[in-house]
């Protein structure tokens, strides 16, 4: 069976080792994932350059997306490190869960966007039609579609990377549901 391992600072480049100094000093650790990605010489840079781009969703409309998105892809590690960060942008544990389930009863506008995003990913791309018309009902743009697909393909990188790797999950394991 094929063992994978997080790689230490000293055993990835000059250039993984500075961004490994960098997130370190932003959040305060490097996430397995994130350092897993250095074993590549330009994945890692490439990969936060995605995930930082400039979007037209605001970042808990972001974190919508990357709860259902990880929730149906079944990756544990990303289900909790957005657990966290969907805490830091101000949903609670019961919204947490509710997003995670493609369901967002208590802000309509949300609801629509986790309908999308979980139909999105479910049907490979092939929205069910009434959630494409949810979502622009509720207010969003065809901007907001192409930003939602680019979230969704930014995450499902992340969920495939550890549901094939199985890297120690280093947040707070979310609750199973």
């Amino acid at each position: 069976m094929t063992k994978f391992s997080v790689p230490a600072r000293g055993e990835v480049s000059e250039n993984n080792q500075a961004i490994f100094d960098n997130l370190q000093k932003g959040i305060g650790f490097v996430p397995n994932l994130y350092a897993y990605f250095a074993k590549n010489e330009t994945a890692l840079s490439d990969y936060l350059t995605l995930q930082n781009r400039k979007s037209t969703l605001k970042a808990k409309e972001r974190e919508v997306i990357n709860l259902v998105t990880s929730q149906i892809n079944g990756c544990r590690y990303c289900q909790s490190a957005h657990t966290v960060i969907g805490k830091m942008n101000g949903f609670t544990d019961g919204q947490v869960i509710e997003l995670r389930k493609g369901t967002a009863s208590f802000d309509p506008k949300l609801d629509a966007l986790v309908k999308l995003a979980a139909s999105v990913v479910t049907n490979r791309g092939k929205a069910a039609k009434e959630a494409v018309d949810g979502f622009f009902a509720a207010g969003y743009s065809e901007a907001n579609l192409i930003d939602v697909i680019i979230v969704i393909g930014d995450k499902i990188i992340m969920n495939f990377i550890h549901n094939i790797t199985e890297l120690p999950i280093d947040f707070p394991v979310a609750e199973e549901i």
